[in-house]
């Protein structure tokens, strides 16, 4: 297949992908190759006993050595197609593209040519659905949606297949994390391009026709960490050479002394250090006119495509009215303002009044690495008017410190990739978190607000999909509390710290205060027992009258984990970042603030 629409990647976006990888540790690659080698032996030593029988048969030499080559790469595509959900179309997709390439044997060839299937099936896909008929606006806007996410999904896939192409074997368990990142973002396109359809048949078709992506897509994930958990065991048990994810019983977590997250690059976390100093801006936005632009559109659309380093943009303090968009294109973009409540981006755009929920953000984050400080986010249509998206968040390696997002329903949407929020406060109804990114919240403030009289509130709707995503929502040492508004009126409506969505949606809530505006049950089903068995709703030493588990619902999903699980959702791990047991640069804090 020709890689060229799957291997694009901008000059800056590929600059930081090399700088991350030179970065990283390759614990343990010299183990790993020995592992790969002993597989190899192990299963030639197989195959050559199984053949003992045939050594005096008159077939040419080379047949034999062919035939050897074929068992081979089926025992090793069997192996890798074990741990699928959908095996056979696995064995299928792989085994036919050995048979036109016999050198494809190993496993980083085998992984890639599974995700290069994935976006050859995309491909195919919307080729297959530019023949529908759009009977209403809506069916045709959501069309032009689905176009827009799976060019976002061909781009994560060629992502995917640039970093297996051009990583050696022993280095993919550290490169495993980008790749669950990005496969991850691919589900969720598909789904988000589903579910904007209306009801009816065109929503039908284009669901049947993602269907064998959906299917490739899940099988690349469960392949990267088949062959992640073949090469990591081997390394853990060859020696000391073990990535310390424990110290004195405790893991630390991917925090600095000052509480941001390690992975950030050291120049912006500087940057988020100086409380009371701003940093020099390359623009200045002003709605009185003192500054080089009047509006934030503005200045974004004056950030330069090859720009090396950080573009910050200072937004001065005021209310502006305008849809605002990051586009993917805008790498490294800091916006920040002179305070949450004082550097305002505002709008109304809303479901009833016809806009689809995905176009409905007042602010849209698409960028790698984007950095938000000091700024407000507001939707104001209200709580009569549905969905209503204060700001919807795309883009990987997203920090939010000291921001503020208000809305009522679907207020802040956590659509992908990894993200970070610290000291921030999220207002809203239903749902007002929701999506289907890696997302931590720390020190937060999640504020429930008053809905319309026969609403029920509802703080999280995680949408993961596939339960190999390395997706959820983390909710750490925050604290959930009413809005003055709701608190003469928290008896009597009901509010909820989630409902799933989606079948493997999954939320936890550690270490945070509760208020008793939440119901004892905790949790809300979707509807009647739609992923109850498959989600994951984890509570962890919670405080508050709203934290008590007793009265909490008796799902199969929902439970109170123990400190060595709630480790798992600490910044570290749960964002997976690298950079962070480099102890040269980097002073760690555990993962917990408990002992």
């Amino acid at each position: 297949m020709a890689f060229q629409d799957f291997e694009y990647i901008s000059e800056r976006r590929r600059a930081e992908k090399q700088r991350k990888l030179k970065k990283r540790i390759a614990m343990g690659t010299v183990s790993a190759f020995a592992l790969v080698a002993l597989i190899a032996v192990a299963i030639f030593v197989g195959v050559s006993k199984s053949s003992d029988t045939d050594t005096k048969s008159a077939q040419p030499h080379q047949q034999a050595t062919n035939e050897d080559s074929h068992r081979h790469s089926n025992k090793v595509i069997k192996m890798i197609c074990n741990s699928t959900d959908y095996k056979e179309m696995c064995e299928n997709t792989l085994s036919k593209a050995v048979q036109a390439k016999p050198e494809l044997g190993n496993t980083r060839d085998l992984l890639k040519t599974a995700i290069s299937a994935t976006a050859d099936e995309v491909n195919m896909a919307m080729n297959k659905s530019m023949g529908f008929r759009f009977n209403t606006p809506a069916e045709k806007a959501a069309f032009e949606d689905c176009q827009v996410l799976m060019q976002d999904a061909k781009d994560e896939l060629g992502f995917s297949v640039f970093l297996v192409g051009n990583s050696d074997v022993g280095k993919l368990p550290s490169e495993t994390p980008d790749l669950n990142n990005w496969l991850s973002a691919v589900m969720s396109y598909q789904q988000t391009c589903i579910d904007g359809f209306p009801q009816g048949k065109l929503k039908d078709g284009m669901e049947n026709a993602l269907k064998a992506v959906k299917e490739l897509t899940s099988n690349s994930l469960a392949i990267v960490s088949e062959v992640a958990w073949f090469l990591s065991t081997f390394q853990e048990t060859a020696g000391p050479s073990r990535r310390l994810l424990e110290k004195e019983s405790n893991s630390p977590n991917s925090l600095d002394k000052d509480g941001y997250p390690t992975w950030m690059a050291r120049e912006d976390r500087r940057m988020l250090k100086a409380n009371d100093e701003k940093p020099t801006p390359n623009v200045i936005v002003a709605k009185d006119g003192s500054g080089d632009y009047k509006t934030i559109s503005g200045a974004f659309a004056s950030v330069p495509e090859k720009y090396q380093g950080r573009y910050v943009i200072y937004v001065k303090e005021g209310i502006y009215e305008e849809t605002v968009t990051v586009t993917n294109k805008m790498v490294n973009v800091t916006l920040y303002g002179d305070g949450s409540q004082k550097s305002i981006i505002t709008g109304s755009k809303n479901f009833v009044d016809g806009v689809r929920t995905f176009e409905t953000a007042t602010f849209v984050a698409l960028g790698e690495g984007f950095l938000a400080k000091g700024m407000g986010f507001r939707n104001t249509a209200g709580p009569e008017k549905g969905q209503a998206v204060a700001a919807r968040v795309q883009a990987d390696g997203a920090v939010f410190v000291n921001c503020r997002f208000e809305g009522y329903q679907d207020t802040l949407y956590a659509q992908t990739h990894r993200q970070f929020y610290r000291s921030c406060v999220v207002a809203g109804t239903i749902d007002f978190i929701f999506g289907d990114a890696a997302a931590v919240f720390q020190n937060c403030l999640i504020v429930v607000r008053k809905p319309l009289e026969n609403q029920k509130n509802v703080v999280t709707a995680q949408g993961r999909v596939d339960k190999r995503e390395t997706t959820g929502i983390v909710l750490h040492n925050c604290r959930i509390l009413p809005d003055e508004k709701l608190v003469p009126l928290k008896s009597k409506i009901k509010s909820y710290l989630g409902r799933p969505c989606k079948e493997y949606s999954r939320t936890v809530v550690m270490e945070s205060t509760i208020d008793d505006v939440i119901h004892p049950d905790g949790w809300l089903p979707w509807e009647g027992n739609f992923a109850l068995n498959t989600l994951y709703y984890a509570e962890f030493n919670n405080n508050g009258p709203g934290a008590t588990v007793v009265s909490r619902v008796n799902w199969p999903g929902r439970k109170v984990i123990d400190k060595q699980e709630a480790l798992n959702y600490t910044v570290g791990p749960f964002l997976h970042a690298e950079d962070w047991i480099n102890a040269t640069d980097v002073q760690v804090h555990f993962g917990l603030y408990t002992s």
